[in-house]
């Protein structure tokens, strides 16, 4: 089977990771790849912050958490040392759908080199909040931002699920 369509069927969420930092080269290599997902017309509405700082991937957790309603010590993203955060501009109609795409790409470049990783949604809410613009603002990025989501980064700490079967009917050929 080809390289990249058996990525594309094996990649699964982890929801419980390893403490162990993922090595620059994978970052970048990973961060590059969600640099070239399509976007409407060319515009590339999405950027990508990378927190790879502990502090600072804190800070970001624990506001994620409040926003979701969790209690207290709870780790919306599963103990990942990375969190790559799409936003994406308003202001460009497919903002939206290129930002999805962006994470998609992450995921999948994660997982080619074998780099866990899962979605994680409340980005929108999370950067609509004084915490995200303050981070945009100490970040010095201007614009008219929405959160399209964080894709968490790391090692898994036990093996990812097995993929459940397709569902019927999910594709209609005429």
């Amino acid at each position: 089977m080809n390289e990249t369509l058996k990525i594309l069927e094996t990649r699964r969420s982890c929801r419980n990771f390893k403490p162990d930092m993922i090595s620059k080269e994978d970052l970048e290599a990973i961060v590059k790849a969600g640099t070239y997902a399509p976007t409407g017309m060319g515009k590339q509405s999405p950027i990508i912050i990378a927190v790879t700082d502990k502090a600072t991937r804190d800070e970001i957790s624990e506001a994620n958490r409040k926003i979701g309603g969790w209690g207290e010590g709870f780790d919306p993203f599963y103990g990942a040392p990375v969190i790559l955060i799409v936003l994406a501009n308003k202001e460009v109609g497919t903002y939206l759908y290129d930002g999805s795409l962006v994470m998609g790409n992450l995921m999948n470049a994660a997982e080619s080199l074998g780099v866990n990783s899962i979605w994680i949604h409340r980005a929108k809410e999370e950067f609509e909040s004084d915490f995200g613009k303050n981070l945009l603002k100490k970040l010095g990025i201007e614009g008219d931002f929405e959160g399209i989501g964080h894709c968490a980064l790391g090692y898994a700490a036990e093996p990812v699920k097995e993929p459940v079967p397709r569902k019927e009917n999910y594709v209609y050929y005429v």
